[in-house]
């Protein structure tokens, strides 16, 4: 579980592909010496264990269907990645809770700058739409976000200064595809309404 809320960007140093998955090594300034083997980072939203490690460094094993769905069958060497470890019991929860389960591919319709801060206008898969509420909750590519204003399947947010230099957002351009996952609470509420699409 983690909070959406940004502590380092990874670099990938090296990629490692089969026929069915993907192995990376990405590089940080976290700790490692604070992390075993198996523990659980978020690398861009999406939830990953650690099988390996060093002073400045960790490895990770994406399967086929991760790398279809969702960003990690782009990333390649250089590719920047905002980084989270997992929550502990008793941490501050300073964003909304996460899962690092990616629900899908949100595309960045439109981008500009407003005073300090940015505005991005973004559009979700029309399965997903339902779970996107003014005023709530949503990850892109692991942040935690608040949604200003909802039409159809594209929403609006606004990214802080502190945001946009602690997150790769900056890296962003018109076209780019984010990691999205919905806010949890939706998909528990619309399931209790029986409004879920049971058959996925």
């Amino acid at each position: 579980m983690f909070t959406g809320i940004i502590t380092d960007i990874g670099v990938i140093e090296t990629v490692q592909k089969s026929e069915t998955d993907a192995r990376f090594r990405i590089k940080t300034s976290f700790d490692m010496s604070r992390f075993s083997i198996g523990a659980s980072i978020a690398c861009a939203g999406c939830c990953l264990t650690v099988v390996d490690k060093g002073d400045n460094w960790f490895v990770v094993d994406v399967s086929g269907e991760s790398l279809s769905k969702t960003g990690m069958g782009n990333w390649k060497e250089g590719s920047r990645l905002n980084l989270e470890s997992s929550l502990h019991f008793g941490d501050e929860l300073g964003g909304h809770l996460v899962s690092g389960h990616v629900d899908g591919q949100a595309t960045l319709e439109d981008l500009w700058p407003e005073g300090e801060s940015y505005r991005m206008k973004i559009r979700v898969p029309d399965d997903l739409a339902p779970y996107i509420a003014s005023k709530g909750s949503v990850a892109l590519d692991g942040v935690s976000l608040t949604v200003n204003e909802v039409e159809g399947s594209v929403f609006g947010i606004n990214i802080i200064p502190h945001t946009w230099k602690k997150t790769t957002f900056q890296d962003l351009k018109k076209g780019d595809n984010l990691n999205v996952e919905v806010d949890m609470l939706a998909r528990y509420v619309a399931r209790i309404l029986g409004k879920e699409d049971h058959t996925a």
